[in-house]
């Protein structure tokens, strides 16, 4: 583990955390918009992710488009069709006649029973896209997104002896849990690890 290069970058680590959490105050349409950006990451840059939801909401189309209408502002996007039905799904749990109700649906949970129900409830989540969600809406400082960039430093720190070619659930938490233990031995938190290692991937801290 690279402390001195972890040391550099811890402020700004910080700094994006305290945005993440910051996140949640903002009003129930921000936090939808959020959920669908984790729906629009897996095999896609998260840039391009972002981009498509700025797109989505510019053209109010998160909130009411139609999947043929999402697409349209989808193509960077891997599987756009079927992430673009993946939102519209979301949106029946989540949006009526009275506006996007999200935040009711999220409090009062424990963390990992929440990640749970959004995995058995939102369509295209899996544990690592819960996680994120979680993640940058401040309430999952003590999950593992297990992305690629994060197994790859798990492996380099000798957390874990190789990267899996695929991930059960009880895979996902044997990984989660050693990656915590590293995390206590080192004495930095497994939100900062996770953005640490990401940045070192991509270049910045990012989301």
């Amino acid at each position: 583990m690279d402390k001195e290069r972890y040391l550099q970058k811890k402020s700004d680590i910080e700094k994006r955390l305290q945005d993440f959490r910051n996140v949640y105050a903002q009003p129930d349409e921000e936090i939808f918009a959020e959920l669908c950006f984790c729906l629009l990451t897996p095999q896609t840059k998260a840039k391009s992710a972002d981009y498509a939801i700025k797109k989505l909401k510019e053209k109010n189309l998160l909130l009411t488009g139609s999947a043929e209408e999402i697409k349209v502002w989808m193509a960077p996007i891997r599987f756009n069709n079927n992430k673009s039905n993946y939102i519209v799904e979301a949106r029946k749990l989540f949006v009526n006649e009275n506006g996007v109700k999200i935040k009711e649906k999220l409090e009062n949970k424990d963390p990992k029973d929440l990640r749970l129900w959004l995995v058995k409830n939102i369509k295209g989540y899996g544990l690592k896209e819960a996680s994120h969600f979680m993640r940058n809406i401040g309430l999952g400082d003590d999950l593992a997104i297990l992305d690629r960039h994060i197994l790859k430093h798990l492996v380099k720190n000798g957390v874990i002896p190789e990267v899996p070619k695929s991930i059960t659930e009880r895979k996902y938490f044997e990984i989660e849990n050693r990656m915590r233990e590293f995390s206590q031995s080192t004495g930095i938190p497994m939100t900062h690890l996770d953005l640490f290692w990401w940045s070192e991937e991509a270049g910045e801290i990012f989301k």
